[in-house]
């Protein structure tokens, strides 16, 4: 198996013990820069538009398999699968985003967890009922 990482990730986040759990709990805007030799395939992703971003939370544990969720020892440990636990024997971040701006290479999003510096493993857009022929 084989990952390519189609870019990075640029947010003002760079402490994983500062940055909030979840995107819509004070993540800042950021920016999506995608390597240039995948510029065709930000064809067709638009202002307004939700997409997932996969990345590659390379600050992540790899031996992992119990955590308590959200880091709260109040909370009974479970096995990281039914989490959302950064650490995970493969550290692949799924975040559900929208897309404020786009410049050239770059998407800036807004909702984006990840730290400064994150590899970008795909982008793909998040399908609507009435949009599952995308």
């Amino acid at each position: 198996m084989e990952l390519v990482a189609i870019g990075i990730v640029e947010s003002a986040l760079d402490d994983r013990a500062l940055a909030p759990k979840q995107g819509n709990e004070g993540a800042p805007d950021a920016w999506l820069s995608v390597a240039a030799e995948f510029a065709e395939g930000l064809d067709g992703l638009c202002v307004g538009d939700e997409i997932f971003v996969l990345t590659w939370l390379h600050q992540s544990s790899r031996e992992v398999l119990r955590v308590h969720p959200r880091d709260d020892i109040s909370n009974p440990e479970r096995g990281v699968f039914g989490t959302r636990s950064p650490d995970r024997p493969n550290p692949v971040g799924l975040h559900r985003v929208r897309i404020l701006a786009v410049d050239g290479l770059r998407l800036q999003v807004r909702n984006l967890e990840a730290l400064n510096g994150t590899p970008i493993i795909d982008i793909k857009p998040v399908i609507g009922a009435d949009e599952r022929s995308a």
